[in-house]
Order: structure tokens, then C-alpha cells, then sequence
């Protein structure tokens, strides 16, 4: 499983990737997660508002820190 964190570095974004850390240990399951801060690939996903959540190519969550429950209820 890939996921992706899209946005420009902010804390939100930041929040986002510790909340999907955190989402992805208690699930114990296999996943990349990787931090996407170049605008145009933002853009290409449809994205106008970040943070957003990107979970094998299909966008989850734009425009707000997902909470770690809502991340573990996503991916399970």
C-alpha cells in the first residue's frame, strides 16, 4: 500500500503524516507513506485545499488534518 501526504510542508501536512504513522502501527500493516510537496503533482490529483490524503492512487481527504481513527477506519 502506498500513501501519500500531499502539500507544501506546512503543520497541518505534517500532523497529517504523523496521524498516518500513527494510523498505520496500529493496523500493522505494510505501507509507504510518502510526502508530496511539488504543486503540479498536487494539482494532477485534483487537489485544490492541502493537506490531503492519497491512499493507492485515490484521493481520500483534502483540507484537513485526518484524525488517526478516521485514517485507520480509511485504510482498513
Amino acid at each position: 500500500m502506498i500513501i501519500k501526504i500531499l502539500g507544501g510542508g506546512c503543520k497541518n501536512c505534517q500532523k497529517l503524516y504523523n496521524n498516518t504513522l500513527e494510523a498505520i502501527e496500529t493496523l500493522k500493516v505494510d505501507a509507504q507513506v510518502v510526502k508530496v510537496e511539488d504543486i503540479k503533482e498536487i494539482m494532477a490529483y485534483g487537489v485544490m485545499k492541502t493537506p490531503a490524503l492519497v491512499v493507492d492512487e485515490q484521493v481520500k481527504a483534502t483540507g484537513r488534518v485526518v484524525k488517526v481513527k478516521e485514517i485507520v477506519n480509511i485504510l482498513k
